[in-house]
């Protein structure tokens, strides 16, 4: 006798879920950093952070309308054109330009030079250094960074870096750290310039003692706009940084000890440079750990997959992306 099967049903799948709804200050918001970054720069506007410069050939092409212009919209445009054309020819595809918008605005505050083709060419070696000095697919220096500190370095007779500072008042500054600590809370590198600012502030009094400068004088770089783009955009860039955050805070503070050993030696741009050498170094310690502990390396969660009897069918919840699908005879969730 032929016992009868009754036939499995396969339930109606369920429907997707709807997506969430992006918040501004979601960490995955890669306009975030531009707006933090354009603050800084309109509320360094009253400083002269800027400067201008009269060209005869800009007023012939505009009929007279603008006769002077500025090199920092000269490097953000320069920046910009240089991702549009490595990205297309290195990626094949058109590249987001919030990383090169960044790079223009930095070298454009950061450097200062009577001639133009300095703007220019640090905000070409600032992105092309994204796409070619990389180990294992990851970025060794911050691009703003390596293209500043080597500009500066190989052109100190035309080159000099920013010095200025906010002035007397203090609400410029308020506003900048309140909404710079909001959005590195957010993309959660918070507290990478936290552990810079106090490695900084406390390592103020060592300079002091040795120097006999006071305090004051030795705390007061970190409040000037200079500081606030190294703080906010350079030793917290995502794509240069460690993996773990008690090893992105090491090196943070390590950072900081660099730069006072750079500044008892006279170095002018040691923040620049300590970045320089100890953000490379530590990234390639971790690509040597990784290599030679592969388990320590994150790995993407793998579907498990159960194995059914020879000829039964089932219904089970696909954990890759949310649907209802069919594994047969032990095949993998498809």
């Amino acid at each position: 006798m032929t016992a009868k099967v009754s036939p499995v049903l396969e339930p109606p799948p369920a429907a997707p879920a709807a997506p969430k709804k992006k918040r501004f200050l979601s960490p995955d918001n890669r306009f975030l950093a531009p707006i933090l970054i354009t603050c800084i720069l309109v509320g360094a506007l009253p400083y002269g952070i800027l400067e201008y410069y009269s060209s005869s050939l800009l007023a012939t092409l505009t009929f007279g309308h603008i006769t002077s212009y500025s090199p920092t919209f000269v490097a953000i445009v320069a920046a910009i054109a240089m991702e549009l054309v490595l990205g297309r020819w290195w990626l094949g595809k058109w590249p987001h330009l919030a990383s090169a918008y960044i790079s223009g605005i930095s070298v454009g505050i950061l450097i200062r030079s009577t001639e133009l083709w300095p703007y220019i060419l640090c905000s070409f070696i600032s992105i092309a250094s994204k796409y070619t000095l990389r180990v294992r697919g990851r970025h060794l220096w911050n691009p703003t960074n390596f293209g500043v500190s080597l500009v500066l370095f190989l052109a100190p007779a035309t080159v000099t870096g920013l010095s200025q500072q906010w002035g007397n008042e203090i609400w410029a500054m308020v506003v900048i750290w309140v909404l710079g600590a909001l959005i590195l809370y957010r993309i959660g590198k918070l507290h990478i310039s936290l552990t810079y600012a106090v490695s900084f502030v406390l390592l103020a009094f060592v300079r002091s003692a040795v120097t006999g400068v006071p305090w004051l004088t030795e705390v007061g770089p970190i409040t000037g706009p200079m500081y606030q783009l190294y703080i906010c955009f350079m030793i917290t860039d995502p794509k240069t940084t460690t993996r773990h955050k008690w090893s992105q805070c090491v090196v943070a503070a390590l950072i900081a000890v660099v730069e006072m050993i750079l500044r008892l030696n006279q170095v002018v741009y040691a923040p620049f440079y300590a970045l320089f050498i100890v953000g490379p170094a530590a990234n390639l310690i971790e690509i040597w750990w990784d290599s030679r502990h592969p388990k320590a390396r994150p790995v993407q969660p793998s579907v498990a997959v159960a194995t059914m009897p020879q000829g039964l069918t089932v219904s089970a919840p696909c954990s890759e992306n949310g649907h209802s699908c069919l594994t047969t005879d032990g095949e993998k969730c498809t």
